[in-house]
């Protein structure tokens, strides 16, 4: 057997870059996550090297980087306020390991089912944040209470850049800022080929950090406390009265499926960023939940997969999860032994990083491209997008889900009825698209009636995938009344329908029986979740029992056996 955390596809220097450039980019992330969530820093960063020593060793996503995540902060801000500090340790280690156990049940692979669109919306989402947040940052500002007032208050932030009021040094830290996204674009587009391995944000914070010591320039500069485990928050037994609350036992559960989506998520998004090893949703679960086990031992923030180190690591052009071990062992060291020589740098530099890092994330190229390949795609993406930037992560990220799975269902329950009289008027072509259910049948049957009774008819039924006993009932009865012929291409329907025995008459049979239980196991859990949302939507032509409906398209789904 294969030893699942050997570590694969090493390209050492290129992983060494990128630890430090996922180093400098989680430093200040891990410090202000755990500011926004009400926390000392030290609590953030020791989240940081948990999630790089541990979780980036034993982990199923090899190149994405954990550590305190934005999406949980308001969590735990309501949580501490409503609890205490001294109980965050205990919530933590909960949710870690319900997450274990989850892994072990072979839960983690769901998520992959989740639509590209909604992927790519969460990137996007997620960038658009970063992006204002981070720009308020870049003019040592501080960011506004939420998504879109970071985006609408971008003016003033560039105002106060270009034109300084009350001898503010607002206009330094742009300069720096400013500087430091143009190191990283012009390193980028003329880099030298010897030297092509060296990533674009590290040479824009060395750049910016020796001009703004070599001139002392009055701005912000990193922040590390002096001792970071003189602030660890060990659980105490004396809390141990909160195992009777029923709020405590809701926030542990919902501090884990938070945690556990936007890890695997985010893990999904990252496998779309490269093309190197793929995910194991469940070891990946299993890891996270050690992580935060370890995490609520020592009292810290929880851990997700984060994509804005994710995407740094990915685009700084690690191979392997070494650099986020190697991210994990630089915050130990430099945080834990050497804090004044990241005193020395900007905190505008490390904001213009993830100001470049969220644009990327955005990415218009892609945009482009889903809007000339799909119209709806491309809607279930936009829609992803705004909901994230009006709400959270989590919440816009089950909007996306719900129109892609509102989509889906469409195009389950969609019938296009195509009607064409030949030239010579002796004849009608009907052609049908999609599944034909009893939802159609006024349609139908409408345009049944509309032809004459001695006219010749042939019924186009190719790329139709599903006609319920409704319909074939409808068609037959109206068949009978006619004297003039009926021509149905029963056979080609059938081949799509029951590709299973084309395939075996051909001698192609190359499933296994599991292969085709585990996949009927797989259609029955589509057909319960299109019920389910079928109960809810309004569907034109149907009846209030919406779940019947959605039954019949489930029933509709090709045979497990079908190569159509």
């Amino acid at each position: 057997m294969s030893n699942p955390f050997k570590i694969k596809n090493i390209d050492w220097r290129r992983d060494f870059m990128a630890s430090i450039v996922v180093f400098l980019v989680a430093l200040p992330l891990c410090m202000g996550i755990a500011i926004a969530s009400g926390v000392p820093p030290a609590l953030g960063l020791i989240s940081g090297i948990v999630g790089g020593l541990v979780v980036g060793f034993i982990g199923g996503a090899p190149l994405q980087v954990s550590g305190p995540a934005a999406g949980l902060a308001v969590l735990v801000w309501q949580f501490v306020d409503k609890f205490g500090l001294s109980a965050l340790g205990w919530v933590v280690l909960f949710s870690g390991l319900i997450q274990v156990a989850s892994g072990v049940a072979k839960l983690g692979r769901w998520f992959r089912a989740v639509s590209p669109a909604v992927v790519q919306g969460m990137l996007a989402g997620i960038g658009v944040l970063i992006f204002a947040s981070q720009f308020h940052v870049m003019v040592d500002d501080k960011p506004r209470g939420s998504g879109i007032e970071n985006l609408l208050t971008i003016p003033v932030a560039i105002q106060k850049g270009v034109l300084p009021i009350d001898g503010s040094v607002h206009h330094l830290a742009a300069i720096i800022g400013i500087l430091a996204i143009a190191s990283i674009v012009l390193w980028n587009k003329f880099r030298p080929q010897k030297l092509h391995a060296l990533p674009g944000p590290l040479v824009a914070v060395v750049v910016v950090t020796a001009l703004a010591g070599i001139m002392s320039l009055p701005i912000q500069y990193v922040d590390i406390p002096e001792n970071l485990f003189a602030n660890l928050n060990t659980p105490k037994l004396a809390d141990s009265s909160l195992f009777t609350n029923a709020s405590f036992w809701g926030a542990v559960i919902g501090f884990s499926l938070i945690a556990s989506a936007e890890t695997l998520l985010c893990a999904t998004a990252v496998d779309r960023m490269h093309k190197g090893e793929r995910t194991n949703y469940d070891q990946e679960l299993i890891a996270q939940g050690v992580g935060n086990s370890l995490c609520g031992l020592m009292g810290a923030l929880p851990m997700t997969g984060v994509i804005v180190r994710s995407s740094a690591n990915v685009e700084a052009g690690a191979k392997s999860r070494v650099s986020a071990i190697f991210h994990g062992v630089w915050l130990l060291a430099l945080v834990g032994f050497f804090p004044a020589i990241l005193r020395l740098i900007p905190t505008s530099a490390l904001a213009a990083i993830l100001v470049y890092t969220g644009y990327k994330l955005v990415n218009p190229p892609n945009m482009k491209k889903m809007w000339a390949t799909s119209r709806s795609e491309f809607g279930v993406f936009v829609s992803t997008i705004v909901a994230i930037v009006a709400t959270d992560l989590l919440t816009g990220v089950l909007i996306g889900f719900g129109l892609a799975l509102a989509k889906m269902l469409y195009n389950f329950l969609h019938l296009n009825i195509v009607k064409e009289v030949s030239e010579d008027g002796k004849s009608v072509d009907i052609a049908l698209d999609g599944a034909a259910t009893f939802v159609h049948l006024p349609r139908v049957a409408e345009q049944l009636e509309g032809i004459d009774d001695e006219l010749e008819v042939h019924f186009h039924l190719g790329s139709m995938i599903y006609a319920d006993h409704s319909i074939l009932e409808l068609v037959g009865d109206w068949r009978e009344r006619r004297s003039g012929e009926v021509h149905m291409e029963w056979d080609v329907f059938h081949s799509r329908v029951n590709a299973k025995v084309s395939m075996s008459n051909l001698g192609m049979e190359s499933r296994s029986e599991k292969g085709l239980r585990a996949a009927r196991k797989t259609m029955t859990a589509a057909a319960v979740a299109t019920a389910a949302v079928a109960a809810s939507l309004p569907i034109e032509g149907a009846k209030p029992g919406g779940v019947d409906a959605a039954k019949n398209v489930a029933s509709s789904a090709p045979n497990p056996d079908s190569t159509s």
